[in-house]
């Protein structure tokens, strides 16, 4: 019986504007030059994700994820669904889920994991029907998402997201938010609830500092209304994550967090995802990555 490794790289071919499939031929080559066995398909859409992880399931491969928080999201249902052990190699705009996990942003050090790795049950998040890894949140940060997909910008991705970030914090209105957490209700005018498996967002932005993806549960952060050029000044503080001890930020935890704000469009890791209400529920351990020991 053969012992070689084989593995399934599975790319999003527009991700990183088309970074990611020069990324995925130097994954491939990198597993290919340590004795494994190894086949590369660039992704058709969200669609397809399903088909292309059960394929991998049957054939006995680890699956391979190079992109984005997007690409690793959409991949996210059929890991779950098809219990296929996984590695992620960064290669999109954000890259924020792959940040909390400590994934090396260098192409070879992240394909070292693929190859000897430990495997790691990590949480994941049910909402609308879906499967999604990092966070869901409903209101001015709705808007950046919208934003920065809406442009195709030669501006470094960090400068997309910023700039983004004080557009939408100028226009957007504040909204009623009703946000329940295992049950305990918070209600309140202001700007957005997220709730966050993943600490990171907005590439960067650690918006939720103290979440864990180990712990089966998920951190909700919830942003009343202010005066908007204090929010504006206090932009540096959510990639410190020291943004918490405000007064119009209010945090909670718990394993079922239900937004609801009229008017606005919840998103998850950066894609849009359905108008709130929506109800995202922990799914303790659903993903096995393989990560740093």
């Amino acid at each position: 019986m053969s012992n070689t490794q084989s593995f399934h790289v599975i790319a999003n071919p527009l991700s990183g504007g088309g970074r990611a499939v020069h990324v995925a031929c130097d994954v491939a080559a990198d597993l290919g030059d340590a004795g494994a066995a190894v086949r590369i398909t660039f992704s058709p859409g969200i669609d397809a994700a399903d088909g292309l992880v059960k394929d991998t399931a049957a054939a006995g491969e680890t699956c391979v994820v190079v992109g984005g928080d997007g690409m690793v999201s959409t991949m996210a249902g059929p890991l779950h669904r098809y219990d296929v052990t996984a590695a992620i190699v960064p290669s999109g705009r954000g890259n924020d889920f792959a940040r909390q996990l400590a994934i090396p942003e260098n192409i070879h050090d992240a394909t070292r994991l693929a190859l000897g790795g430990v495997e790691t049950p990590v949480d994941a998040i049910e909402v609308a029907g879906r499967v999604v890894v990092g966070s869901v949140y409903a209101g001015v940060d709705s808007l950046v998402s919208e934003l920065v997909n809406a442009r195709s910008s030669r501006l470094p991705s960090g400068l997309q997201y910023q700039l983004a970030s004080l557009r939408g914090l100028l226009r957007f209105t504040p909204r009623d938010y009703r946000v329940e957490v295992d049950g305990q209700v918070f209600e309140y005018r202001g700007f957005t609830a997220i709730a966050a498996n993943s600490g990171f967002y907005g590439k960067g932005m650690h918006i939720a500092p103290e979440a864990e993806v180990h712990d089966g549960l998920l951190d909700v952060v919830m942003v009343g209304v202010g005066n908007r050029l204090k929010f504006v000044r206090a932009l540096p503080q959510l990639y410190r994550g020291t943004h918490l001890q405000n007064p119009e930020v209010t945090v909670a935890r718990g394993a079922v967090v239900r937004i609801a704000a009229d008017g606005v469009e919840a998103y998850a890791d950066g894609e849009p995802l359905a108008p709130t209400p929506v109800t995202a529920q922990v799914l303790p351990g659903a993903l096995r990555l393989l990560l740093n020991g």
